[in-house]
């Protein structure tokens, strides 16, 4: 899924390639007739997209060559309402061909879980995930940092995909702090113990991930601002040394 930045020719060729589907908001530049290609219903049909004869910068000349001369997609008016606010009509385009198993009222679903994923690539890279400052000093050892970082936050993601089919498959309500927390606890039991012991154990840390789901907080809003004021002290703009050799002096 992905805004209108990424709704063109090659980035629906690209997801295909990987034996994926897309969903994305279709480019504003490209110009949207319903009365024409293979009608599916109203403010939904199928055309044929013909390959840009331009190659993009991002990339070389064989990848370009790879894509085909030709892309069938599905382009589609969605209907996006919030209770307080106006409705919205945005048109996505999408490689899923099949009106019946994948309606209007589906996609429109779908695409409203795009904002909520861009929330959890937000937590991946700052506060959460605790890669709001990293504390390398090469760039070496701050890759190292940054692929610690997600290999930690995809163990997590893994241990709460296993424990949504308790929950339903409710996934948005599983609460990664809370997955978190649970598994610190563990830990150390996991590493220590029998495999019988440990299978008993993991069940019971899936059931307690499970066990305490978010409640449902749609259209939430919560302000961007700091609690806690900071302390009075000027900011730390020099090497350390350097501060200590001007108080000594």
């Amino acid at each position: 899924m992905g805004d209108q930045a990424f709704g063109s020719y090659v980035d629906l060729a690209l997801i295909q390639q990987q034996e994926a589907d897309g969903v994305l908001r279709k480019h504003h530049a490209r110009h949207t007739d319903f009365r024409k290609g293979l009608r599916h219903g109203p403010g939904d049909h199928q055309v044929v997209w013909h390959k840009p004869k331009r190659r993009p910068g991002h990339m070389n000349t064989d990848e370009f060559a790879a894509i085909s001369q030709t892309l069938t997609v599905r382009e589609v008016r969605l209907k996006l309402s919030r209770n307080g606010f106006r409705d919205q009509f945005i048109i996505i385009v999408t490689t899923l061909l099949d009106a019946k198993q994948y309606p209007a009222s589906q996609l429109t679903r779908l695409y409203g879980w795009r904002g909520m994923r861009q929330k959890s690539i937000y937590v991946i890279s700052k506060r959460h995930s605790k890669m709001e400052r990293l504390t390398a000093k090469t760039p070496d050892m701050v890759r190292k940092e940054i692929w610690s970082h997600m290999l930690a936050y995809n163990v997590l993601r893994s241990v709460m995909e296993q424990a949504s089919p308790l929950l339903h498959y409710e996934r948005n309500r599983l609460s990664l702090q809370g997955a978190r927390q649970h598994f610190q606890q563990i830990l150390a039991l996991l590493a220590t113990t029998s495999n019988a012991t440990r299978q008993r154990l993991y069940d019971h840390l899936l059931q307690d991930i499970a066990s305490d789901p978010l409640p449902q907080r749609p259209n939430r809003h919560e302000p961007r601002v700091v609690k806690r004021r900071p302390k009075p002290f000027p900011r730390m703009r020099q090497p350390r040394n350097i501060l200590k050799a001007k108080l000594a002096a």
